[in-house]
């Protein structure tokens, strides 16, 4: 099972979730739920992205439904510090690598006094601004459910996140401090990022560099999609999920 792109052939391919197969925070449209079954079908899917599992289950799998080629998808939430499958009766995590209360407690303490300091922290916000996500802490400028034209205006060039991610950065040396979504900063373990989740998954379904295409909005260097392309797994750059449906969409026909 595989699909073809550029005359080679890919037996997994692999998305980032928001402004790849979601605008931010959303459910798939109905056009790229239909796709991805259909991609299901002759493929192995992976999905990595900064949100928790309980948001994989609310963007995603609450709209593909029940399906007879879940088994061939795979779930890696906060950046690939937790991997979750399908055991054939319900989602299992396969691993978790979990912050400590310590690690926890620093990085909330750093992230909210950085914020205050530099002028980020908002008195207008849709949700917490702060989040545990047990593997992963991450600051939304505007809180978890703020609009996405909210979030768009917020930080348009990403120098208001950077700020933040370099004070935490230079004040947790000993964690992984990267930019996230549009308005996000997210913390985890040391050496734990997109790469780190793809290795580790490359490792459990035996599989290479070369078996993978990947879909990602920030292949910037910087971005936090771009350590999987860094890997030399073939990567594609897209502009929102409209994007991704009609470029996943040529992949497709072309396979068949």
């Amino acid at each position: 099972m595989t699909v073809s792109y550029e005359g080679n052939d890919y037996r997994l391919v692999m998305f980032d979730l928001d402004d790849t197969l979601a605008a931010s925070k959303s459910p798939l449209d109905d056009q790229m739920v239909d796709l991805l079954h259909r991609m299901l079908e002759v493929s192995l899917g992976c999905i990595i992205s900064g949100g928790n599992f309980t948001q994989f289950e609310k963007q995603v799998l609450a709209r593909l439904g029940s399906f007879d080629s879940v088994g061939n998808l795979h779930l890696m939430p906060t950046c690939g510090t937790q991997y979750v499958r399908w055991d054939g009766g319900e989602w299992e995590t396969v691993y978790a690598e979990y912050l400590s209360d310590d690690e926890k407690k620093r990085t909330l303490d750093v992230l909210e006094t950085g914020a205050k300091e530099l002028g980020l922290w908002e008195s207008e916000t849709w949700g917490d601004i702060l989040e545990d996500r047990g593997s992963q802490i991450t600051f939304s400028a505007l809180g978890q459910k703020a609009p996405v034209d909210a979030k768009a205006a917020w930080d348009p060039d990403g120098a208001k996140k950077e700020s933040l991610r370099a004070y935490a950065a230079e004040r947790l040396p000993d964690l992984e401090v990267r930019s996230g979504g549009s308005t996000s900063v997210d913390v985890t373990k040391k050496g734990i990022d997109k790469a780190y989740g793809a290795l580790k998954l490359m490792d459990i379904l035996g599989l290479t560099t070369s078996d993978i295409l990947f879909f990602g909005d920030r292949l910037d260097e910087g971005g936090n999609d771009y350590p999987v392309k860094a890997l030399g797994i073939t990567s594609i750059a897209v502009h929102g999920w409209p994007d991704t449906h009609a470029k996943l969409s040529a992949i497709l026909d072309q396979s068949t």
